[in-house]
Parts: structure tokens; sequence; C-alpha cells
């Protein structure tokens, strides 16, 4: 199961009712926050959950209104005798932009470690899932990520009985360990199906549309993508400031056969996202204007 809930959904500035962009997840004893925007530690404990057990944090861009929270969730995570290393991810600079803004918050009980995103595709592999980042197209470089659980296929017990595979090891080759069986080896794919579809989940703020976005939200169960503007007459707009309307992120969702849409990353001036709900429906009908807060447990599809 993957636990997904977006934090804050404001672009720009925060307001009273809207946080700044965040997004955090938890999968199997991990956290994953992507983006720190201001506020995300208040929107986090109203949530209901804490800062203290993230394990990654992706940057997908070094604009205030993404990462401005960081210094403050640093403390917090440092008050509260955090020792385990903590893994950022995002572009180039990354490790400047986090020293400068840890001024104010130099001392902290554990070590920060550092991955800056050097290819325009980049994979890093975690314990059962991987991270894609994908260059987007913004006014500085900016990426999006796809966090994608992998689905080992089913144990075939028949055939590890064919095998004469003692059943204490049966385990070892479910988590895809070699055995050696009176003196044969045993691999994994001897006693393995074929693997079962995970989960995916893409997000992607800041940017007009691009193939590699179309690419890496292709059939994916959650695609939570910027809708800065809905009006149709600030389609011009959005192309000078480099990013998207709602009726664009729509038409990514449909081209790419995603399950669920969640619009994000509204501009100040859309007070009433849900407003615009009717008619970006007709292009991609499993669509929402999301708002802070917003949650969903993603299963793995039965059997």
């Amino acid at each position: 199961m993957l636990d997904v809930c977006l934090l804050g959904t404001g672009g720009m500035m925060p307001l009273p009712y809207r946080w700044l962009t965040s997004l955090m997840m938890r999968y199997n004893g991990q956290s994953i926050l992507i983006d720190c925007g201001e506020g995300t530690q208040v929107a986090m404990k109203e949530k209901g959950w804490s800062p203290n057990p993230i394990d990654i944090i992706c940057f997908t861009h070094y604009h205030a209104d993404h990462i401005s929270g960081l210094p403050g969730m640093l403390l917090t995570m440092g008050n509260a005798e955090r020792t385990e290393p903590l893994l950022m991810i995002g572009p180039k600079g990354l490790q400047r932009v986090v020293n400068a803004l840890r001024v104010i918050a130099p001392e902290l009980p554990f070590e920060i470690r550092f991955l800056e995103l050097e290819e325009a595709r980049q994979r890093i592999h975690f314990d059962g899932f991987y991270i894609d980042a994908f260059k987007v197209n913004h006014n500085v470089v900016c990426y999006g990520y796809s966090m994608v659980v992998e689905r080992a296929g089913k144990f075939q017990v028949d055939k590890a009985l064919e095998l004469n595979v003692p059943k204490q090891c049966w385990s070892y080759l479910q988590k895809g360990q070699t055995i050696e069986v009176e003196g044969r080896e045993i691999t994994p794919n001897m006693v393995m199906g074929d693997p079962r579809k995970g989960l995916k989940v893409t997000y992607c703020t800041d940017s007009r549309p691009t193939d590699s976005i179309r690419e890496y939200a292709c059939e994916a169960d959650l695609f939570i993508c910027e809708g800065m503007y809905g009006e149709p007459e600030n389609q011009a707009k959005a192309k000078e400031k480099k990013h998207m309307t709602m009726q664009e992120a729509a038409q990514i969702a449909k081209v790419a056969g995603v399950k669920e849409l969640w619009l994000t990353h509204y501009s100040p001036s859309v007070t009433r996202p849900e407003e615009f709900i009717h008619d970006i429906k007709k292009i991609f009908p499993e669509t929402i204007a999301a708002k802070d807060g917003r949650s969903v447990e993603l299963k793995f599809a039965e059997e």
C-alpha cells in the first residue's frame, strides 16, 4: 500500500486557505517528500503525519514557493533528535542552495546527503521502489518525478516442489536471492511468475506540456499536475510564464491514460478551482480539483 497526501496546492504565495506546494508519500516504512513550500509543516500536522521519519526530499526546482519551508522543517527534525541521514534529490546546485538556507539552521544532529541530478532523465533505486526524475520545461531547470513501487511475480509452489526446494528456503527466493540445493543452483526466476503491475504516482508542477511528462505519466495510478490557470483566456499568460492550464493538464492525462488526475499549484487568482472542473472533466472525466490535504491509499490490483 502506498499512502499519498497532497499537503499544499498553492503556487507563488500561501493563502489563508491554501498552503504552498508539497507532496508526501509513505511506503513500507519510508517517507518521501516532494517540494517543501512555506506552510508544509503546518499542513503535515493538520494531516496528522510527522516530519521525523522523512527519508527522502525531492525538489522540482528552487523557486521559493517550492523550497521556502525547508529550514523550519530541518529544525523540527533536529529538535526531534533525529540521527538518521536525510537524502535530498534535486537539480544541480542543490547543495549550494540548501547550505545557504541552512544559515538559520546550522547545527543538525543528522547528516544530509545530496544527489544532484545531472541527466535529463535519471532513475534512483531504493528498496522496493524507484524514483524517475525527468526534465520539464520551466523558466529555470525543473524536474518532474515518478515514484514506482515494483511488485514481484507470484511464488509458484508447484515449481518449488517439483525442484525439491525445502520450504525453509522459499522466502530467500521470494526476496530475489539465489540458493543452492543438493549441489544445484536455484534462481528466483525458476520459481517466480512474471512481475505483476505495481503502483505509480507521477508529479509535475511549473512546466509547459512536454513529451517527457506524457511519457512518465503513462498509465500512472495517480497523476498530480499543475493547473495554474482555469480560464482559457490565460493560455497566453501560461505560455509566457512557462506554466500549464487545467485544460492542458487534462489533455496530458487523457493521452497518458492515467487512472486519475489531481490538479494542483493554483495561481492565487484562482480562488475556487472547482468552478472550472465541469469543463475540465469533458476532456478527462477522472479529474479532481485537489485541495490541501487530499489523500489516497493506493493498493495493488487484486488478481
